[in-house]
């Protein structure tokens, strides 16, 4: 009791300062009404399960009267059909998601009830058949009509359809859904993360996506425990069922003096009646359990809108079946009139549909076409205006591709190609340029081509009426389709029908569109050559966004300090070496203190290098305290300043021997820590920084090259690998 009047005294506190802010504000004592109704429905909603489980236990423990066990029977067959009706129009399995939950509660009452009618049955079922109430007596006497013969029969035969056909059905399907859904979990995942980083979804959308897995995996696993139920249930019928007719026949005989016949009958309609009133909502309850398993999780009508659109699609088929069921109605013997009249329907049915098909062929024929507008000849002379500009980003597609980038066929690329300029225009700090898409003869037909100024970037092949089953690394079998080549990553990958694409999840692969798979292409080249797409006019507008915020500090550098074509070349600089240009206050305020110094642009990019530290640390190791670091030998940084000194900053009188072992040396020590699921840096002095980060963009693209500058004093480094240790030889280890 402390324990609760601590909680009221919790509670009465803010519902006391609550009401005396009503009597002084009306508007608070309304919305104190209305929360506090609210709040009554909702404590009783949250009572009902309790009290359902309660009330199991009183029917199991306690004597239940007659009447009760009538409104009881009743309520439980109520609520069975309310079940099977949500279960038949949900559109999704997910729409009715507390279904193992239901199904356990319902299983429970239903038991409980059996419990509590077998005492009554075998209490008083010598006063009559009336004594466990009129529902079970006249659930008997419908079904025996008199004899316990059919009573029985029609009572094994419900179990039979419910336990052998239904439940085992069911069971079966929920087994294999569940192994499914969670073989196919990792690559759904990766699905996730490829739309995630292609800019198609955004960090709630995908947060959205991996829940809606979550749930799904849940609910496939708890419906094949839940499935169990069912069975259970259904074998305990025919166990209480025979308790009631074998105790019963010896309760009347023994203790009640009845003869055989007497008590055969009571006990036996009694027993049946009860019976059925179990079975009857277990049936039901099983047939929405099949109905659940066996939806489309991708569905999005209800079971019969897609039932009726799917069997009534196609008239010939209404048109055979009207020529079996008429040859069968004329043959002698047969039931002339079901037959033929059966035959009637279906013909009408057929030409029903064919009609129906034929109007929306002749509205779809009917409706006005846009003709391209006569164009006269061109008398006029050439101008500046027949020179056609160079696209920035252009995206040519072949003839059998065109449907991909028309939205009114349906085509989801120009969507796609929008969310991927907006993903790396909020993580580079610029605008990217429009894409500008245009079929092109020239290409094949299912073949696309990526350029940047008008030069060409990537070109590929794909297959439209097909999805791409990417490799990650790891699958669990083959799939069958085309072998192919992820053209952003270059994995392994195969073209495979749309009716594959769970079957190639469930084996692990990564499984994409057509649309996704142009997209990310676009998305890897547009990323890895951003340096080329920002120019003057995109600084000039960086610069007009950043003056409304720091006036005086764009004012007092542009082009006082800095000119516009040297702030271009240091963010291209940037960019060029995978830093975002998004802090451009760091940026500004850095050049304000070195640019009266040097003018270099390799000074300044340095320079802005170290302001922006904190920024290039989190992209590459996030939040970590500790970076881990591969470094140079102190004989080799030696080397490199003298083949810098003799050779120019590019870097060119570097000995080719000892370059390429170099690179097999860095190149051998980034795969390590791509092994071992950590980032590869190199770290250097600032002077040779510029010149080795050069060196590796092309031949090693893992690796990022930082200056001893760029860590920030709240970090620590390990060296995890000393590259470059030369012996006498010069061989490096």
């Amino acid at each position: 009791m402390s324990f609760l009047s601590d909680i009221g005294t919790k509670v009465a506190a803010p519902v006391g300062g609550a009401l005396q802010k009503a009597k002084a504000n009306p508007k608070v004592a309304h919305g104190l009404a209305v929360g506090s109704g609210a709040y009554k429905k909702l404590r009783m909603i949250k009572l009902g399960t309790p009290l359902l489980v309660l009330a199991c236990l009183a029917m199991v423990t306690l004597p239940i009267p007659p009447f009760l066990l009538d409104i009881l029977f009743s309520f439980n067959i109520s609520l069975s059909m309310v079940v099977l009706l949500v279960a038949i129009y949900a559109r999704r399995p997910l729409d009715f998601g507390s279904f193992p939950t239901v199904l356990l509660l319902t299983t429970i009452l239903r038991l409980a009830l059996n419990v509590a009618s077998t005492r009554v049955i075998l209490l008083h079922g010598q006063d009559g058949t009336a004594a466990a109430g009129k529902v079970i007596e006249a659930f008997g006497y419908v079904v025996m009509g008199g004899s316990y013969t059919v009573g029985l029969i029609v009572f094994a035969i419900l179990v039979i359809i419910n336990f052998v056909v239904v439940t085992k059905g069911a069971g079966r399907i929920s087994e294999v859904s569940a192994r499914f859904t969670l073989d196919a979990m990792p690559g759904k995942q990766m699905a996730i993360d490829a739309d995630l980083n292609a800019g198609l979804i955004n960090q709630d959308q995908a947060r959205e996506r991996r829940e809606e897995i979550a749930r799904e995996a849940d609910f496939y696993g708890s419906m094949d425990g839940a499935s169990k139920f069912v069975k259970g249930d259904a074998i305990a019928g025919i166990l209480i069922l025979f308790i009631n007719v074998i105790g019963g026949i010896i309760i009347g005989t023994v203790f009640h003096d009845l003869s055989f016949s007497q008590s055969a009958e009571i006990y036996t309609l009694l027993s049946i009646g009860d019976g059925l009133v179990a079975q009857i909502p277990s049936l039901l309850l099983s047939v929405a359990a099949a109905i659940i398993v066996t939806r489309q999780t991708g569905s999005k009508r209800e079971m019969g809108q897609q039932v009726v659109s799917e069997l009534f699609s196609d008239p010939r088929i209404m048109f055979i079946v009207t020529g079996v069921l008429f040859v069968m109605g004329i043959v002698p013997g047969m039931p002339h009139i079901a037959f033929l009249s059966l035959a009637a329907i279906a013909l009408i049915i057929g030409l029903l549909l064919r009609r129906k098909i034929a109007a929306e062929a002749k509205a779809a024929a009917a409706a006005p076409v846009e003709q391209p507008p006569e164009v006269a000849p061109d008398q006029r002379e050439l101008s500046w205006d027949d020179v056609s500009e160079v696209d920035v980003i252009g995206l040519e597609v072949g003839y059998r591709l065109i449907p991909m980038v028309d939205k009114a066929q349906g085509g989801e690329l120009l969507n796609r190609v929008k969310g991927v300029r907006k993903k790396l225009s909020q993580d580079l700090g610029f605008l990217i340029p429009p894409v500008h898409i245009r079929d092109n003869l020239d290409l094949g037909p299912n073949s696309y081509r990526i350029t940047l100024m008008g030069v060409t970037f990537g070109e590929a092949e794909i297959q439209p009426d097909r999805d791409m089953a990417i490799n990650p690394g790891q699958v669990f079998g083959r799939v069958p389709g085309i072998p192919t080549k992820d053209p952003a990553f270059g994995l392994e990958a195969v073209w495979i029908s749309k009716q594959d694409n769970d079957r190639a999840l469930g084996l692990g692969y990564t499984v994409v569109d057509c649309s996704t798979v142009v997209a990310t292409h676009l998305s890897q080249i547009l990323a890895n050559n951003c340096a080329s797409l920002i120019g003057q006019e995109e600084v000039q507008n960086i610069l007009d966004i950043v003056s409304k915020t720091q006036p005086k500090l764009v004012n007092g550098l542009v082009p006082n300090i800095v000119n516009l074509g040297l702030l271009t070349k240091l963010l291209q600089n940037l960019l060029h070496e995978g830093v975002p240009v998004r802090d451009m206050r760091t940026i500004l305020e850095t050049l304000v203190e070195y640019a009266p110094k040097s003018q270099d642009p390799e000074v300044l990019t340095a320079a802005c290098r170290i302001g922006l530290r904190r920024l290039i640390i989190q992209d590459i190791v996030g939040g970590d305290l500790i970076i881990p670091v591969i470094t140079l030998s102190p004989d080799l940084e030696k080397v490199l300043h003298k083949s810098l000194e003799t050779g120019g900053a590019e870097g060119v009188g570097i000995e080719p021997g000892l370059a390429d072992r170099m690179q097999k040396s860095l190149y051998e020590a980034t795969a390590n820590q791509e092994m071992a699921g950590e980032p590869a840096i190199l770290l250097t002095s600032g002077i040779l920084r510029s010149t080795l980060s050069r060196f590796v963009k092309n031949t090693i693209p893992g690796l990022r090259v930082l200056s001893y500058q760029e860590i920030p004093d709240d970090k620590q480094i390990k060296i995890v690998s000393v590259v470059g240790n030369t012996a006498p030889q010069g061989q490096l280890r």
